[in-house]
C-alpha cells in the first residue's frame, strides 16, 4: 500500500475567465514537485471541489498525474451520501488514495459514521483516508470511532485530522494500529502533532511555500525538533493569514500576488477584501526576508 506521510499539498484549482485553468494548474503541480513535497491532494476543500463538474474533476486529476513526476496522489471524493461518494470514487479511480470527509449537513451519530466509512471502504481496494473537519461539516468523528475503523477495516489507512481537538488527536495517536497514518489538517497543528508521533500534514501553506513547508515537515519527521520549531516560527504568520477569510480565499490572493495564478474563485466564494490583500502582501514580504 502506498504510504502517505510528510508534506502533502491541498491543491488550489485555478480558474481563468470562469473556466478551470489546466495550464496554470500543471505549473503549480510542477512547482510542488520541485519544492520537495511528498504527495499531492487535489480536489479537496482547498480546491473548491463542490463547484466543479465531473468533467473538470477528472481533468484536474489527470493533469496532476501527468505533472506529478510520480508523486502519490490522494483525491477528495467525499459527499454527504454513500451514492455520491461512490460515484466520485468511480470517476476518479485513477487516484492512488481517496480522502473522504465526514458527511456534512446530515449530522450523523458515531454509529452512522462508522457504517458510512465501512461501506465506502468496502467498495475499493485503495487506501481510504478519513477527513475530520467539524468546523466545516458540523460533525466530529471521535477517537473511539476512528480507532474502531482503523482496527476493523484494513484499507482505512489514515485520517486527516483538522478538528483542533488536541486530546482527541492524542488518543488517536496513542491507540492507532500499526500502519494507520495520522496527518494534520491544520498547518498550525503540524509541529504539535508530529512531536506526538503524527506522520505529516496536508497543507494549505505549501501551495505558497512548498520548499519551506517541506523542509519544516522533514525536520520534524527526522526528530530535529529545535530546527523544526525555528521553521515553524518563520511560517506562523503565513499559517494565520491563510485563514483570516475562509480557505481558499486568502491563499488564492497570495498565489496571485506571487504571479502563480489569477485571483479567481467560483461563487459562493469571492476574492479577498482589500484589507486581507494588504495583510497578505506584508506577510509574503516578511516571509522571504527572513
Amino acid at each position: 500500500m502506498i504510504q502517505f506521510k510528510g508534506c502533502g499539498t491541498a491543491m488550489f484549482t485555478p480558474f481563468k475567465e470562469g473556466d478551470v485553468d489546466l495550464e496554470t494548474f500543471a505549473a503549480t503541480v510542477r512547482r510542488q514537485v520541485s519544492g520537495g513535497v511528498d504527495f499531492l491532494v487535489p480536489l479537496g476543500t482547498t480546491g473548491e471541489t463542490p463547484t466543479l463538474t465531473d468533467e473538470e474533476k477528472l481533468s484536474v486529476l489527470r493533469t496532476a498525474r501527468e505533472n506529478a513526476a510520480g508523486l502519490p496522489i490522494m483525491v477528495g471524493v467525499g459527499t454527504n451520501s454513500v451514492a455520491g461518494t461512490l460515484a466520485n470514487m468511480q470517476l476518479l479511480e485513477e487516484a492512488d488514495a481517496f480522502l473522504v470527509v465526514v458527511p456534512y449537513y446530515n449530522k450523523p451519530p458515531q454509529r452512522g459514521m462508522y457504517e458510512y466509512f465501512k461501506t465506502i471502504a468496502a467498495a475499493t481496494s485503495k487506501p481510504v483516508f478519513i477527513y475530520n473537519v467539524p468546523g466545516r461539516t458540523g460533525a466530529n468523528i471521535d477517537s473511539a470511532t476512528t480507532l474502531a475503523l482503523a482496527r476493523d477495516i484494513p484499507n482505512i489507512a489514515g485520517i486527516k485530522e483538522a478538528s483542533g481537538k488536541k486530546d482527541q488527536i492524542l488518543e488517536i495517536l496513542a491507540g492507532r494500529p500499526e500502519g494507520f497514518s495520522v496527518l494534520s489538517g491544520n498547518d498550525d497543528d503540524t509541529l504539535f502533532m508530529m512531536k506526538n508521533g503524527a506522520d505529516g500534514v496536508i497543507s494549505v501553506a505549501s501551495n505558497i511555500a512548498p520548499r519551506e513547508m517541506s523542509s519544516f515537515v522533514g525536520a520534524a519527521a527526522d526528530g530535529r525538533m529545535d530546527e523544526a520549531a525555528a521553521m515553524e516560527e518563520r511560517l506562523r504568520e503565513l499559517f494565520r493569514v491563510l485563514f483570516i477569510e475562509p480557505n481558499p480565499i486568502p491563499g488564492k490572493a497570495a498565489m496571485a500576488r506571487l504571479g502563480l495564478m489569477e485571483n479567481s474563485l467560483r461563487l459562493p466564494l469571492v476574492p479577498a477584501t482589500a484589507k486581507t490583500e494588504g495583510i497578505i502582501a506584508q506577510t509574503l514580504e516578511e516571509l522571504w526576508k527572513k
